[in-house]
């Protein structure tokens, strides 16, 4: 394998040696009324990107582009077809480039398909991430009713990024979570960030 892809966000890429192998599915998992889509905006700002949005238009995830302060590029909108999702996506994600990153947001959608289906493109997007020596991100969204494929996810991917937020008073604490990592080393610590219009690590006190 080439050298690791970066995350866009420095810290991170700093403690897993790099960034993300090139040919890896990521899962990560997130409040759906988190910040979570910041992380996402930071993936696409290192390369080339194709994002498939399967819950929102084309149009609704440009502009939410174009309200980040976060420098995203130019990437490649793609609305995933709600009569044929998984075929669908199968036939999009055919066309990443070299060394890029593919989004799939949420995820969650073709986690509620048939199992054999959802294995299938799970199969299938492994070969093109690499093939293409590219960078899956899937946002699993973790809210009150996961889907019962969510476990099969987690096993296929080769790292797992979790997003927790609790409130303490009047505050919002949010931590990162690395429990898995195929080609390196899981963090021991939890990172805590400070998600507001884009992501930022609190170095001073970043252990849970």
């Amino acid at each position: 394998m080439s050298s690791r892809l970066p995350t866009g966000i420095d810290l991170l890429d700093q403690r897993l040696g790099g960034g993300i192998p090139p040919g890896s599915i990521v899962a990560l998992t997130a409040p759906p009324a988190s910040q979570a889509e910041l992380l996402l905006y930071e993936f696409m700002a290192p390369r080339e990107t194709l994002y498939l949005t399967l819950d929102r238009t084309e149009l609704a995830v440009a502009d939410a582009l174009g309200r980040t302060s976060i420098d995203t590029g130019d990437p490649t909108i793609q609305s995933v077809a709600a009569d044929s999702r998984v075929d669908h996506a199968i036939e999009l994600s055919g066309d990443l480039p070299e060394r890029s990153t593919l989004i799939v947001d949420p995820h969650t959608v073709l986690e509620r398909e048939d199992r054999p289906r959802f294995r299938e493109f799970m199969t299938r997007l492994r070969r093109h991430v690499v093939d293409t020596e590219s960078v899956a991100v899937l946002h699993c969204l973790d809210g009150r009713n996961v889907p019962a494929l969510r476990d099969t996810t987690a096993h296929m991917a080769d790292v797992i990024l979790r997003l927790t937020a609790t409130t303490a008073g009047t505050a919002v604490e949010t931590r990162l979570a690395v429990p898995k990592f195929r080609g390196g080393r899981a963090l021991t610590e939890t990172l805590k960030l400070q998600l507001t219009d884009r992501v930022e690590i609190d170095t001073s006190r970043d252990i849970a």
